[in-house]
C-alpha cells in the first residue's frame, strides 16, 4: 500500500483545513487508517483513526486534544481517507502523516500501523 497525503498549508487560528490521504491497492476498505502528527524533536502523536468498513459506519477514535474539532472519514470508492480540521489552534501546527494498518480496526499506537505516507505540513498562525 502506498499513501499520499495532501492538503496541508498555512491557516489562521480558528480556520479550517481538510487533509486527504490517497491510497493505492484494491484492499483499501480492509485497512484501518490513522492520522498522526509530529513536531520536530518530539515523538509522533496520534490524532485520529478509523476502522475498516464497507459502509459509512466505521468506528473512529480521536486524541482528546482534537475531539469536537477534527473529523476522520473515509471514501472507499476513492481509496481516500480525510481529516477535516476545524477551529484550528496554533498548537495544531505539525507535520501530519497518514498510516494504514492491516489490523483493520481502530488503532492508536503508531507501531500498529504497517504503512506510512509522507507528511503534509500544517501551520496555524495566531
Amino acid at each position: 500500500v502506498q499513501l499520499q497525503a495532501s492538503g496541508g498549508g498555512l491557516v489562521q487560528a480558528g480556520g479550517s483545513l481538510r487533509l486527504s490521504c490517497a491510497a493505492s491497492g484494491r484492499t483499501f476498505s480492509s485497512y484501518g487508517m490513522g492520522w498522526f502528527r509530529q513536531i520536530p524533536g518530539k515523538e509522533r502523536e496520534f490524532v485520529a483513526a478509523i476502522a475498516w468498513s464497507t459502509r459509512n459506519d466505521a468506528s473512529t477514535d480521536y486524541a482528546d486534544s482534537v475531539i469536537g474539532r477534527f473529523t476522520i472519514s473515509r471514501d472507499n470508492a476513492k481509496n481516500t481517507v480525510y481529516l477535516q480540521m476545524n477551529s484550528l489552534k496554533p498548537e495544531d501546527t505539525a507535520e501530519y502523516f497518514c498510516a494504514a494498518a492491516r489490523f483493520g480496526g481502530v488503532a492508536t499506537p503508531a507501531d500498529e500501523y504497517d504503512y506510512w505516507g509522507q507528511g503534509t505540513l500544517v501551520t496555524v498562525s495566531s
